[in-house]
């Protein structure tokens, strides 16, 4: 199924799950859809409604207001000089995210919307006569990975704010409460050990079609190999270093020099098909942050610089600067995307990377070190590293080769900053610059929550 029809599927099916509050509908008269799907539900209509689940996972994604560009900026990968829109530097680098705007109030809705259709999916696949069991099973595991998929971008991107992950109530019951990031972990990961279950009894076909950015891995025992590497993400994030290696051991990983594709993975996908969207990070104002190419190592003859840095960079003709900020300009400019290029989700690069990390953090510094190189002297073209003198040289070298590696695909640096502790005042431009941790509470959610805590916190206040 390409992108214009995946688009189409969603039809209705959603306008009133996006409304304001995680967990507050609203029902849209005009929109029998959702209670369709709910209360009288056909092969048809999950079917459709699974495959849109895909639709909504990639929502928030490759537009200027995006995942990849927002948190770009915010980990300095990237500035975006829109003229037309000044926030891109007055929220985003110079002031506090704004829980009210298209920026800081994102990464919130859009999640929970699709975390709610795939509840209101899990309801009806036991009232669809047509599926088997194995069907049925099949189904859910799919519907669970995709569900911790959308709490790992929320936990993301507001951190120690936390979230909500009790989401499965009818209209007019109480709101689900704030937990803690650590429990919003746990769940995440119980979503995908769940779905990693269910998935393997789930037989050899889905009773649906996937995108194309799922080529490989659109039947259930392969989609478990996506399933066990976002565990593996989740996993190192949670420190849980065993955990990851396990779960990378039913994963796509491979790192064997001789077969490895750095590239494979799952993706987004965009196309100009009437319905469908496109690739917006191709947006002429998006440029790479120049420390992007001071900071880039060197090859082993001591002129050319990393692979990846010209694989993915381009000088500018003239260099530009922010027309409200003198201290914001660049002369270079990404050239990663065309308007219809994926977007990748998680790829076999990010894989080799998180088994150094768990790796090292299991006492295993000669495996970290090879697979270290792996990256760095397949991806980079870069000499080969021979050790460690310490954790942080670890650090260095980890943060160094997933910087370039992972560069403006999902906000990877601004992360990886924030969980090794690095995400400090020495990364801002100026000193009158904002230092944004985490996103805030939307506007919309704290007004359906009077007096909730996690509203006080703003973006710029320290880490807890």
């Amino acid at each position: 199924m390409h992108g214009k029809q995946l688009a189409i599927v969603l039809g209705g099916l959603v306008a009133v799950l996006a409304l304001p509050g995680c967990s507050l509908d609203i029902p849209d008269l005009n929109n029998p859809g959702l209670e369709q799907l709910e209360n009288n539900p056909t092969t048809a209509s999950i079917n459709t409604a699974a495959t849109g689940l895909l639709v909504g996972d990639r929502g928030g994604k490759a537009n200027t207001t995006g995942l990849v560009n927002q948190l770009g900026i915010l980990g300095r990968e990237s500035y975006d000089f829109d003229s037309a829109d000044v926030r891109f530097v007055s929220e985003l680098i110079q002031g506090n995210l704004s829980k009210a705007s298209p920026f800081g109030g994102s990464f919130w809705g859009g999640n929970y919307a699709n975390i709610r259709l795939a509840n209101i999916i899990l309801h009806g696949v036991d009232k669809v006569a047509g599926y088997t069991d194995t069907n049925r099973s099949a189904i859910r595991g799919y519907v669970h990975t995709i569900q911790a998929l959308e709490l790992l971008t929320v936990i993301t991107t507001h951190d120690d704010t936390g979230a909500v992950i009790d989401t499965d109530h009818p209209l007019g019951e109480p709101l689900g409460p704030f937990v803690p990031k650590a429990a919003v972990y746990t769940e995440i990961a119980r979503l995908l050990d769940q779905g990693q279950t269910e998935l393997a009894a789930g037989g050899t076909a889905f009773t649906f079609p996937l995108s194309p950015g799922y080529t490989g891995f659109n039947t259930p025992p392969n989609f478990i190999k996506v399933n066990r590497a976002i565990r593996a993400r989740v996993a190192v994030f949670q420190k849980d270093y065993p955990t990851a290696l396990a779960a990378l051991g039913m994963s796509f990983l491979n790192d064997n020099p001789a077969t490895l594709d750095l590239k494979a993975g799952v993706f987004h996908v965009y196309s100009l098909s009437a319905g469908d969207a496109t690739n917006g990070l191709i947006n002429p104002a998006i440029f790479a942050h120049p420390k992007l190419q001071t900071d880039a190592q060197k090859q082993a003859d001591g002129m050319t610089v990393d692979a990846r840095y010209t694989a993915k960079i381009d000088p500018l003709k003239n260099p530009v600067a922010a027309g409200s900020d003198a201290s914001l300009k660049t002369g270079i400019k990404f050239k990663i995307y065309t308007n219809i290029a994926p977007v990748p989700l998680i790829r076999n690069e990010e894989l080799i990377l998180l088994k150094a990390e768990a790796l090292y953090y299991t006492n295993d510094q000669a495996g970290a070190l090879a697979e270290l190189n792996i990256v760095r002297t397949k991806s980079g073209n870069l000499p080969a590293l021979t050790g460690f003198a310490d954790e942080a040289a670890f650090v260095d070298a980890l943060l160094y080769e997933r910087r370039y590696s992972l560069m403006f695909e999902g906000g990877h640096r601004w992360i990886d900053l924030r969980r090794f502790g690095r995400l400090t005042p020495d990364l801002l431009d100026s000193t009158a610059h904002v230092l944004n941790r985490r996103f805030p509470v939307p506007q919309a959610e704290c007004d359906a929550r009077p007096g909730e805590k996690a509203c006080t916190i703003n973006s710029s206040d320290p880490v807890n």
